[in-house]
């Protein structure tokens, strides 16, 4: 990636933030190197701050509460994969009970289990049940992936699995055996959005999988998407005006996610569609090149971009990450 042309402002102002900013910060925008004494220093900050203590401690009860709804932010499938964004690893303090819960989890055909209950009126058994679906277990063997277990027998498994799923179109929503006939509001012969944008999500991760013919037809599916955004919505997914509001962390269906995803492909970044995205991203930042949440989730109101009302250090980051990939040479 490009180093960004940071005003001396909003380099300051990002490096005077929170430690996972300034950690973030100074391996992503500035390309500093892991073993530098000042990406140390923000690193053992951030493992130590409360904050992500706490969000530790909870992701060690997995896989906690039922899931009801893929998009409830505060499920601890959502706060394992921010765990996984900050930069933490299996072998950090605390991490060691998450990975074995996690781990212990794993389905018979291989993908990661959460706890569920489908209704039979959808499909489902109407009971509490370890299950999986498409529409979460890429976010479980990505966060894996990014806390270094990549080549771990298990999560190779699940990610064959997974990727193995995919179609002419993209990936399909797609459930475990146990949630029967199951799926979402579409035609079975339709990508589901979502799906897509977590599988491409996990595969960005993995260099074997980087320049696939999967991630190729899953990326052609989420830009068609865009470039048809006023006709075609499979799954009830839209790209109007909610999908476009700035908004973190990275949960669900929407602008700043997809752009931090399909920017991860080298192949992609001269596409026109991507760039129109960014360019949406970038006129959403200040006259400093602060970025502000326009959404929020009620469960992260702890958290800097909890809160609409001034910019947050983490979403800046995160856009100008999306920026730099998309448009090299950006300036902020």
């Amino acid at each position: 990636m490009n180093p960004l042309n940071f005003t001396p402002g909003l380099l300051v102002w990002l490096l005077d933030g929170e430690p996972w900013v300034a950690y973030r910060t100074r391996l992503d925008l500035l390309g500093q190197p892991e073993s530098a004494p000042e990406v140390q220093a923000a690193r053992e900050a951030m493992l130590t701050h409360p904050l992500v203590q706490g969000l530790v401690t909870e992701a060690a009860a997995w896989p906690g509460p039922r899931l009801t709804s893929h998009k409830s932010a505060g499920h601890l499938l959502h706060s394992l994969a921010f765990l996984a964004d900050l930069g933490l690893r299996a072998d950090d303090p605390g991490m060691p009970p998450v990975i074995a819960a996690v781990l212990a989890h794993a389905s018979a055909e291989g993908p990661f289990q959460v706890l569920m209950n489908i209704s039979p009126s959808y499909g489902g058994r109407g009971q509490d049940e370890l299950a999986w679906a498409l529409c979460d277990a890429p976010t479980i063997a990505y966060s894996l992936v990014r806390f270094g277990l990549g080549a771990d027998p298990t999560v190779e498994r699940t990610v064959s699995h997974l990727s193995g799923l995919s179609r002419a179109n993209g990936w399909p929503c797609a459930v475990s055996p146990e949630l029967g006939k199951w799926r979402g509001p579409g035609r079975k012969d339709d990508p589901c959005p979502y799906a897509n944008l977590l599988m491409l999500k996990l595969l960005a991760q993995l260099p074997a999988y980087q320049d696939s013919p999967e991630t190729h037809t899953g990326a052609e599916t989420a830009l068609s998407l865009w470039e048809h955004s006023l006709e075609r919505h499979p799954y009830l997914f839209y790209m109007g005006t909610d999908f476009r509001k700035l908004k973190a962390p990275l949960v669900w269906y929407d602008l700043l996610h997809m752009l931090e995803v399909l920017s991860q492909f080298e192949w992609l970044r001269s596409d026109v569609r991507l760039q129109e995205m960014a360019a949406v991203l970038r006129s959403k930042g200040d006259s400093a090149g602060r970025f502000t949440p326009e959404s929020i989730y009620q469960a992260w109101g702890a958290w800097d971009f909890g809160q609409k009302k001034a910019p947050s250090r983490w979403l800046t980051l995160l856009a100008w990450r999306a920026i730099a990939r998309a448009i090299p040479g950006a300036a902020a």
